[in-house]
């Protein structure tokens, strides 16, 4: 009997080996096998225990199928490519490596501020870039600064907001003023002129000519001299610190005076176009410096005392407004208490930009050479143009005190960057106007900036300028105005009249021919 229970024995497990063998054989599609299948079932269902198990068996032998293919999958990734935030570190890490010429020209003087105390100051008002975005934008500048050798002074300006991207903005004065090329509005009115001539000719060969258009487009304001006016500074831009900096071109008056009637949000591309009525004579490089001149001379100010612009006595005939000013040595400054409670004690120490489009007013309705006649007179025209009034604006370094509300709101708002403690906090100024202007001074230590959209606050909502009116087809009089046409009784009685006209008219030939005559 003990010898039938162990043969039966070994039957039993040389069947069990033999079967245990049969469902650890793989299979040729997925590679796994039924033991270790059921094995990972069996596990799933006792770390799981779901309710009536049986009839979830099918989907729990899935997923783990699935599991396990997922974890397979995930060995066969390709390693993640470089993001656009490596690649800018990778060019932002140049910034930090200083040659070996660099260390010995530390102690020379440079072009740029402190740019760590600028910070400093901002930062205790709740201003600014934050401290590692400026340290990254001051190497920048840095970097700009060794690449045009012409820039003499060069600061930080701000940071314009775009849909895309931003605009880091830096200002800089230059030894030498680049001659850009002129425009060529010159060359297209010249252009214009000739085909309205070969057109005219061309009418009066014709024997029933087509009507001219009285329309003279207005006279194109000369845009400022560099290094003048609006176009005093050159300002370079870039997207990020590292980047390379691009020259802003110099703005015109046509491009500062759409930009007054417009409000576009900068996409962060230069060479985008502008889709705006009235419409942007250029693309949004030209439009971001018109708007950066426009927010110049409305926020940068300084405290009273510390510019001065070396007026003389003898300077008192001279109406010319003056466009430049000097660092006034005796300046020592003025308490902190003093400039947040009065305006007076700030002013504007950028021209303001007349409606003209410019800081100094051109008079148009002057001659030019080319309207003149062989003797040096000028052409008489029909109606003498009534001679414009000179346009004045405020006289530079004008105390913010005497600046206008708009929308019943204050231009200026002051305050302390600390009232917990006063006796080392800086006086801080925000302009209401312009959204994002932010000016400081403590002692004889002043700076402006700008971080915002780039759009001026126009009050409650924006109403776009309507198109003006058209222009008519052409002039209305008896020779080209459409009439009835007369009856019979009016055109017999027209011909009663002319033929009465003419025996009139051949009487007087004969007296006429007989008084001559007698005369012989």
């Amino acid at each position: 009997m003990d010898g039938q229970r162990d043969s039966s024995s070994e039957r039993r497990l040389q069947s069990a080996a033999v079967f245990k063998a049969f469902l650890s054989k793989n299979s040729t599609k997925s590679n796994t096998n039924l033991y270790d299948h059921l094995t990972r079932l069996l596990l799933k269902v006792m770390d799981e225990q779901p309710h009536n198990a049986v009839d979830v068996i099918e989907d729990l032998s899935y997923d783990v199928k699935q599991d396990l293919f997922e974890d397979r999958q995930s060995n066969l990734r390709d390693l993640p490519q470089t993001t656009a935030a490596e690649l800018l570190a990778e060019k932002q890490r140049l910034l930090f490596t200083q040659q070996e010429d660099e260390q010995e020209d530390e102690l020379a003087e440079t072009p740029l501020p402190n740019v760590s105390e600028i910070g400093f100051y901002l930062e205790q008002a709740g201003v600014g870039m934050g401290r590692e975005e400026l340290q990254r934008v001051f190497l920048a500048l840095k970097q700009l600064v060794e690449s045009q050798p012409v820039i003499q002074r060069c600061r930080l300006w701000g940071k314009i907001l775009g849909t895309q991207s931003n605009y880091i903005v830096a200002e800089a004065e230059c030894k030498e003023w680049e001659d850009e090329e002129e425009e060529k509005i010159g060359d297209e009115a010249a252009e214009e002129e000739e085909r309205e001539a070969e057109t005219r000719e061309g009418d009066e060969n014709e024997m029933d000519p087509l009507p001219q258009s009285t329309y003279k487009p207005p006279p194109v304001v000369p845009k400022e001299a560099m290094g003048t006016g609006a176009n005093r500074f050159v300002y370079y831009v870039c997207k990020e610190p590292g980047l390379p900096w691009v020259k802003l071109p110099s703005v015109s008056p046509a491009q500062i005076t759409v930009a007054r009637q417009i409000r576009k949000f900068f996409s962060g591309r230069l060479d985008s176009p502008v889709n705006s009525y009235p419409p942007f004579p250029g693309n949004e490089g030209n439009y971001l410096r018109a708007q950066i001149a426009r927010i110049s001379a409305g926020t940068q100010v300084s405290p009273q005392g510390f510019f001065q612009t070396g007026e003389e006595e003898g300077d008192e005939e001279d109406e010319a407004p003056r466009d430049s000013y000097d660092v006034n040595p005796d300046f020592e400054g003025i308490s902190v208490a003093e400039m947040v409670e009065s305006l007076s004690t700030w002013v504007h120490h950028i021209q303001h930009i007349l409606q003209q489009g410019r800081c100094t007013w051109v008079n148009l309705a002057v001659k030019r050479e080319e309207d003149q006649n062989e003797d040096g007179e000028a052409e008489e025209t029909e109606e003498e143009p009534d001679e414009p009034e000179q346009e004045v604006g405020p006289p530079l370094l004008t105390p913010l005190s005497q600046d206008a509300e708009i929308f019943n709101t204050p231009p200026w708002t002051t305050k302390l960057s600390s009232t917990l403690t006063s006796q080392h906090a800086a006086a801080m100024l925000r302009s209401n106007l312009w959204p994002g202007a932010y000016a400081y001074a403590c002692g004889k230590k002043f700076e402006n900036i700008y971080v915002g959209w780039g759009l001026k606050d126009v009050g409650e909502g924006y109403s776009p300028p309507l198109p003006p009116l058209p222009q008519k087809e052409y002039p209305s009089g008896p020779e080209i105005t459409e009439a009835q046409d007369p009856s019979v009784e009016e055109e017999q009685v027209l011909e009663e009249a002319l033929d009465e006209q003419e025996a009139e008219q051949e009487e007087l030939d004969d007296t006429d021919e007989g008084e001559l005559l007698d005369d012989d």
